[in-house]
């Protein structure tokens, strides 16, 4: 499994929704259910999944599809 079918999965699974809905669009603003809650279980997927620890700066900017890939970047995971 690639990085980024790692990422959609993690997503599909947080937010039970399907891969297709994953865009540019998919953030806290914008889908219905996304709370502290989901967010923290979102950020401590990518955590474990990924072997890596994100600064608290990160967890509170993971409020999108594409920022979470921006943040992944950032850890060095290329997608």
């Amino acid at each position: 499994m690639t990085n980024i079918e790692k990422l959609n999965h993690i997503f599909c699974e947080v937010f039970s929704v399907e891969e297709a809905v994953l865009n540019s669009e998919f953030d806290s603003k914008n889908v219905e259910g996304w709370d502290s809650v989901r967010q923290l279980s979102l950020t401590s997927a990518v955590e474990d999944t990924f072997d890596i620890m994100l600064d608290p700066e990160d967890i509170l900017g993971f409020t999108s599809y594409n920022d979470a890939k921006s943040i992944l970047a950032k850890y060095e995971i290329e997608l």
